[in-house]
Parts: structure tokens; C-alpha cells; sequence
């Protein structure tokens, strides 16, 4: 063993240290039963206009990502679209240089060969382009879609004798994804991370990280019943910045990027990043299981994304002999998913060191009825963010084409920091303690504790300055919220507070004591106490509260669906 590979071995257990396992075992025990799973998702596009001799840039990445994948012995998965798929140089490849433990799949962005094969004409301007109605599945109808799906399965099966078990987009439709599994038989998917604005398409407030079953009306959208889901795990892609991702771009119509992708000097192509969000990934509560997508697409050449993989591979081989993590190709990813859950789990992301030492922590929690995150920040204490899941919430592609290159998906929103705020003036829902003049103060908490009293509740307790305990038990389908106050007779309310240049953005339309009868983009849910109440305000001070009954709050988090 060289000199660098000893370093990295005692540093990955200085960063992840063996003393949280017990004499009885039974850190081990959670840790089996709450796996840590890294996929290397490495997708491969043929050609793109946008680089000058991109077909041998790209293919000289591919080479070199299977050279490295190679060195370490990792199961990865590589995922072809249509024009890489029927290039003999990718296939030769791929026969001769790939381990048997490596995985080949579908990367499901459309090409003009693919449209041709399938006897539609092309729209693009280029073979490859990144259009959204062009170069994914909603931009076309749903015969079309199959017909796609078809030549690419049958030609998959003519090159390599059997049919894709993997398939990954940024993005692809429930329909497609549907007719892939009843047809061919395919075990797993994978998706964008949230993003806003992206390469002309935006996904916002689906489950945050990990994977869930999708609904069979939106496959962005998980399910909450067996009948209405899509049994194909779709894993979140690209391993977000779980502190500072959300936040980029906030209040604007375009989200930064901050993940594990090695081409990123803030994320993925920088070690103390790589190292931060690995704590959080390994060591942190998380519930069902964690997760992170590793690797890259081919069009970012090997010069841009090298110095991050070769960064990255030592920390993943030393926290897989140490036992820590699993490094498994995504086809393995979703037949473990299958045999372990029948509907989506709840799962936990906690973030509790601040790379940037700015007092920043974060806890997302998702489940297939919400997700919700809380987020303390030097001067405050809020949740960040809370959508609600419903799987009759009907993507508007699911039986029309798309037109344009801008996609939208959704879920339906009860704190949406990112689209509610401006740069200057950040929202979130605070808690307030109103004395009984009218004046309130915000509670601003400090040193969260996270604990897992069951497979699916996560509980955070965090104190005040005046002695005040908060605690926040996130159960599958509601948020409790109560206080171990201190202060004598003491109030306090969850407050809702939006900008006036933000206000019409809101989905809440008529309230009542204990409800908010809401609409987002069409849809109407409710949002609702199953203890407490909810308080409308004058949208000046503020647009809501949920005030306790007795120091507790019971939000619902079902949708009230009839």
C-alpha cells in the first residue's frame, strides 16, 4: 500500500470512527439494517455539438472512467443513449475492457437516430439536443413513447442478448417508465436531483434524496397506496449539498448546482466537500437506508471530470472495506429496494457540520406522504421547506406532448423557502413567542439532537436561549411539534411570513379553524391540524400560524384526500 492510500485509510476513520460501534453490536446491527449505498452512474452520449471532437473526447472519458472503475473493482453501472448504443466502438468497448460485475443500462434522453429508427421524424436542430420537448419522453405522444421504448430495447437485446434492468433520465414519464416495466421487465430508474430552471426544466419538492415508488399518474409524484405506484424504484441522482444546495439561486427562476459531481470545484471536485457530505451520508440517522449517485456524463470530457473521480474512489474503497458504505450497481440498488419495501419508506438526511462554518444544519425527512426540512441557521431556526405528496396530483404530460423547451413538475407545496423569497429576504416557518402586548420574538435553536425511536419516526430536539426544549417528531404521515417550556405560561406558533412581491405565489385560499383549503397549478388539497390551529394573518405580518393546543401541534400531512 502506497503512502497516499494510507493517509486516505486513516483519515476515512478519523472522519467516520469505529468507536459508534457497541460490545453487543449494535451499531453494526443498524447499519445492516440501514444501509449506506453509492452508485457509480457513469451515462454515455455519443456526440455533442457543443464540443469540438466531442465523439473522441467522449469516448476517451468513457475509456477512462472504465480504467478507473477497473482499478478499484467497484460494480458500476453505465447507461448508453440510443446513438452510443449502435456505435461498434462503444460495444467492443464495453465487451472487452468492462467488468462482469459492471452493469450496462439505457440513458433515456432521445436522439435523432432512436426517433428515426422508430419512424418519427426528428426536430432538432442537431442529432442531440437538449430541448426538453425533443430529448425526453413528455415531448411526445404516448405511441411514441412506446415505439421508443421498443427499438431501444430490441436493439439493446441484439447487441448484449438481454434486456436492460436499469434505466435513467433526468427525467422520464410515467407512461414510458410504466410500459418498461410491464413490457421489459426493468428493476430500477433514476432522476434529477431537484433543480429549478436547469436546462430548461424544473423539478421541485419531490422526496428529496434516496428513492420512492413514483405515482403511475406522475412519475415525479411518489405514491401512497401499491395500486397507484409503479413498482420501479426511482433513485434521486447527482448527491445535493444537503446545507447549501436549496438555497442557490433562492428567489430566482435558476438554481445553482452544489453536488457530488466531480466536475464541480464546489462540490464533487473538491475532497474537504466530498468528505463533509460523506459524513452525512455515513454517520449521520437517516432511517431506511442513505444514498448517493456517483460518476459523470460523458460530454463533460475527461479533463473536467478526472481530478474529481480520482479524488473520490479512494474514500468510497476505504469506507467499503471498512464496512461503511456499499458500492453497488443500480440494478442490485433496486431489487434490494424491492425485497426490503413494499411502499416508499421514510428516510433522513441529517447534515449537523457546516463545511462552510457558517452555524448552518439541516435535517430533511421524506416519506411517500411528505417531505419536510428544518434548517438552523446562525441567526435562526426554521423549516425550509415542507411539500405534500399525492398521487392523484395528474402531471399535465401524461397524456399530451409537452411543447417548448421549458418542463415543469411539481408537488404541492406548504413552505416553499426557494420560490417564496427573494434574495435579500429569506422565508421559512418560525417560531414565534407572542407575549401579551401583541410583540412576539423568534425562537432561535440551537444544537440539534437526532435520534430514530422507530424505522419510520425521526425526532429532533433542539433548545432556546431561554431554556426552552423543542422537540419535532417526523412521523410518516404528520409532523408533531411540542415544547418543554421553561418560561412560565409560555406561547409560541409555527409563523408563515412571505414577501408582498411573493404573496401571489401562495396556494392557500380559505381557512378555518384547524384547515387551509389550498390550490397549486390546479390542484386542490388541504392542509390541516389534527391538534392545534390555524390562525390567518393579514399577509403583512404574517400569512399564517399553527398555534398548539396544550404546548402540542399535529400537522397533517395527508392531503385529506377524499
Amino acid at each position: 500500500m502506497n503512502l497516499r492510500n494510507v493517509i486516505i485509510v486513516l483519515l476515512s476513520l478519523w472522519m467516520f470512527p469505529a468507536n459508534n460501534i457497541t460490545a453487543k453490536g449494535t451499531e453494526k446491527n443498524k447499519k445492516e439494517e440501514s444501509p449506506r449505498i453509492i452508485n457509480i452512474v457513469n451515462f454515455i452520449r455519443q456526440t455533442d455539438y457543443r464540443l469540438q471532437n466531442s465523439d473522441a473526447l467522449m469516448f476517451e472519458a468513457v475509456e477512462k472512467q472504465i480504467d478507473l472503475v477497473n482499478r478499484y473493482g467497484f460494480p458500476a453501472t453505465f447507461l448508453f443513449q440510443y446513438d452510443a448504443l449502435i456505435n461498434p466502438e462503444y460495444q467492443k468497448l464495453m465487451k472487452s475492457k468492462l467488468s462482469p460485475a459492471c452493469e450496462l443500462g439505457a440513458w433515456w434522453e432521445i436522439t435523432q437516430p432512436h426517433v428515426e429508427a422508430a419512424g418519427i421524424k426528428w426536430r432538432g436542430e442537431h442529432s442531440w439536443v437538449s430541448t426538453a420537448n425533443i430529448a425526453f419522453t413528455p415531448g411526445y405522444t404516448l405511441e411514441e413513447r412506446e415505439k421508443l421504448v421498443d427499438v431501444y430495447m430490441e436493439k439493446f437485446r441484439e447487441i448484449y442478448g438481454k434486456y436492460p434492468k436499469s434505466v435513467g433520465s433526468w427525467f422520464i414519464d410515467s407512461h414510458t417508465l410504466e410500459y418498461m416495466y410491464e413490457k421489459y421487465g426493468i428493476v430500477a430508474s433514476c432522476n434529477c436531483k431537484d433543480q429549478v430552471g436547469t436546462d430548461g426544466y424544473t423539478l421541485w419538492g419531490g422526496y428529496w434524496n434516496q428513492a420512492y415508488y413514483p405515482s403511475k399518474k406522475n412519475a415525479y409524484m411518489p405514491a401512497q397506496t401499491t395500486a397507484c405506484q409503479i413498482p420501479v424504484p426511482i433513485f434521486r441522482m447527482l448527491g445535493s449539498d444537503p446545507i447549501y444546495q436549496y438555497d442557490a439561486g433562492i428567489g430566482t427562476n435558476h438554481q445553482g448546482v452544489i453536488t457530488l459531481e466531480p466536475v464541480y470545484r464546489e462540490g464533487g471536485g473538491n475532497e474537504k466537500w466530498v468528505e463533509y457530505f460523506l459524513q452525512s451520508i455515513v454517520n449521520e440517522p437517516c432511517l431506511a437506508f442513505n444514498y448517493a449517485q456517483a460518476g459523470q456524463e460523458n460530454s463533460f470530457t475527461w479533463p473536467a471530470m478526472g481530478k474529481g473521480l480520482e479524488l473520490q474512489f479512494p474514500l468510497f474503497d476505504s469506507l467499503r472495506k471498512a464496512g461503511k458504505i456499499k458500492v453497488e450497481t443500480l440494478e442490485e440498488s433496486g431489487r434490494w429496494f424491492k425485497a426490503n419495501f413494499s411502499k416508499t419508506p421514510p428516510t433522513a438526511i441529517t447534515t449537523l457540520v457546516d463545511l462552510r462554518n457558517e452555524g448552518n444544519q439541516s435535517v430533511w425527512y421524506n416519506s411517500r406522504f411528505y417531505r419536510a426540512n428544518l434548517y438552523w441557521e446562525k441567526d435562526g431556526f426554521c423549516f425550509r421547506d415542507i411539500h405534500l405528496f399525492d398521487e392523484d396530483y395528474q402531471s399535465e404530460y401524461l397524456n399530451t406532448p409537452g411543447t417548448g423547451g421549458q418542463f415543469f413538475y411539481y408537488t404541492l407545496p406548504v413552505v416553499d423557502r426557494f420560490h417564496w423569497s427573494t434574495p435579500d429576504d429569506k422565508i421559512g416557518l418560525r417560531i414565534v413567542k407572542p407575549d401579551k402586548n401583541g410583540k412576539k420574538t423568534e425562537a432561535i435553536l440551537f444544537d440539534p439532537v437526532v435520534s430514530e425511536p422507530s424505522k419510520t419516526v425521526l425526532k429532533v430536539e433542539s433548545g432556546d436561549k431561554d431554556g426552552n426544549h423543542f422537540i419535532f417528531t417526523l412521523n410518516e404521515d404528520k409532523i408533531e411539534v411540542s415544547c418543554k417550556a421553561v418560561e412560565k405560561d409560555l406561547d409560541w406558533a409555527l409563523e408563515l411570513r412571505v414577501p408582498q412581491e411573493k404573496i401571489d405565489r401562495l396556494p392557500f385560499k380559505q381557512y378555518d379553524k384547524s384547515s387551509v383549503k389550498s390550490e397549486f397549478r390546479g390542484f386542490h388539497y388541504t392542509v390541516a391540524c389534527k391538534k392545534g390551529q390555524i390562525e390567518k394573518g393579514d399577509n403583512k405580518d404574517y400569512v399564517l400560524r399553527f398555534v398548539p393546543v396544550k404546548g402540542k401541534l399535529v400537522i397533517d400531512c395527508t392531503t385529506n384526500r377524499p
